[in-house]
């Protein structure tokens, strides 16, 4: 009966550890989210490195976004996306093509608007490690979605702490491939144009671009 009980104690032990951690990790990405939602814009310059090594596959390139509430304009991979707040754009020069759409519902999707916010809701959360990065404190969070059927394994989210803005992004998928997104530049309260967010599309027709609509 001893052994019984030492054995209860140590598993209600760890069992309230581990509910403290994870509210602790709440409380941090909730601070977060506070900071965030109190900018009327942001800009972040980032470096995306994805890999896959059962696939072969490995890959990294920059790219930028600036947000705006729920408007964003995305450059990536030499293709430019923007989103007004009712389409989405995809502005793609090479094939001098512009597809318009309407914003994907895909909850897995890591799409620029929700880049910022993803982690608000849908997650289980523990602490995890502590960097110090060239005198930079940041505290990783860990993510492991609640919905058992997606694609994503877990997510680790570094947090710096001196700023408490997103650092880093570690996103390991079911069929081993690893995305990384590391912020290089994050701005805030810029002086944006009126016009950054609206689609001109006789410039695009004047040009020659080809419009498609889905």
């Amino acid at each position: 009966m001893k052994k019984i009980i030492i054995v209860l104690t140590i598993m209600l032990t760890a069992t309230f550890a581990n509910a403290q951690e994870a509210d602790k990790a709440k409380a941090l990405l909730d601070q977060v989210y506070t900071k965030v939602q109190s900018y009327n814009n942001i800009y972040v310059d980032f470096k995306f490195d994805l890999k896959n090594v059962e696939a072969g596959i490995n890959q990294e390139t920059r790219g930028d976004v600036t947000l705006a509430g729920n408007k964003y304009i995305f450059n990536y991979l030499g293709s430019q996306q923007l989103y007004d707040g009712k389409k989405v754009y995809t502005i793609v020069p090479e094939n001098e093509e512009v597809t318009i759409e309407d914003k994907s519902d895909d909850e897995d999707a890591m799409t620029p608007s929700k880049m910022l916010t993803f982690y608000k809701e849908g997650h289980n959360y523990a602490w995890d490690i502590l960097q110090d990065i060239q005198g930079r404190k940041i505290q990783y969070v860990k993510l492991t979605p609640i919905d058992s059927d997606t694609e994503i394994k877990s997510r680790l989210l570094g947090i710096d702490m001196g700023t408490m803005h997103i650092y880093k992004l570690i996103e390991t998928g079911k069929n081993g491939t690893k995305t990384t997104i590391t912020v290089n530049s994050f701005k805030t309260d810029e002086v944006l144009s009126k016009t950054l967010f609206t689609f001109d599309e006789a410039k695009y027709k004047d040009e020659g671009y080809f419009i498609l609509r889905n």
